[in-house]
């Protein structure tokens, strides 16, 4: 019996060093490893929601350009082609039946400062639609203070005398929603 107690008294050592837990080493490897984890999940969420924002703004300027498209086919079924030309420089969001829900109207002389991010509005004194941008540092191009992508309708013709505008010379095919300054969005 007492060699079975020397014997058991031996292992006690042997099962103290299983039982001590985590070393400092090991705890600072999991938090780095959570923490490089963390960034990446972080860094992919932003990516998504930059895609999102794109999206949004590209699916609304799609549904003017149809709601455009079918102002145009309404004055070619009245034969009234020059009728277009009062429609350039007119408010698009004024061909949707319903508007999106960030759109802040039509407005004059306001400071796009002064605006929150995200939102559509029509600058009166501008004759243009713009976007006000919510994710900055992933959109580039447009206007810089705030960043904003701004559009406009401006007819398409037939330029016969290549003067690069319209005129009396000129045959009017349509209407087109054009990006007034080139912009990009990256992730």
């Amino acid at each position: 019996m007492q060699a079975l107690a020397k014997r058991i008294a031996g292992l006690k050592p042997h099962l103290r060093s299983t039982e001590r837990g985590f070393s400092l080493l090991e705890l600072v490897v999991v938090v780095v490893i959570i923490a490089f984890l963390m960034v990446i999940a972080i860094s992919r969420l932003l990516a998504l929601q930059v895609d999102a924002e794109r999206v949004a703004m590209e699916s609304v300027l799609g549904t003017l350009r149809s709601a455009i498209g079918m102002k145009v086919a309404h004055h070619i079924v009245q034969n009234d082609i020059r009728g277009l030309r009062s429609l350039v420089g007119s408010n698009p969001m004024d061909r949707l039946a319903e508007t999106p829900h960030n759109y802040l109207g039509a407005l004059n002389g306001v400071d796009p400062l002064s605006l929150e991010d995200g939102n559509w509005y029509y600058d009166q004194s501008g004759r243009a639609l713009v976007y006000l941008v919510r994710n900055k540092t992933y959109f580039s191009g447009g206007r810089p203070q705030p960043p904003s992508a701004r559009f406009a309708l401006e007819l398409v013709f037939a330029d016969r005398n290549g003067n690069g505008r319209f005129d009396r010379r000129d045959e009017i095919e349509g209407l087109r929603l054009n990006a007034l300054e080139h912009y990009a969005w990256t992730n």
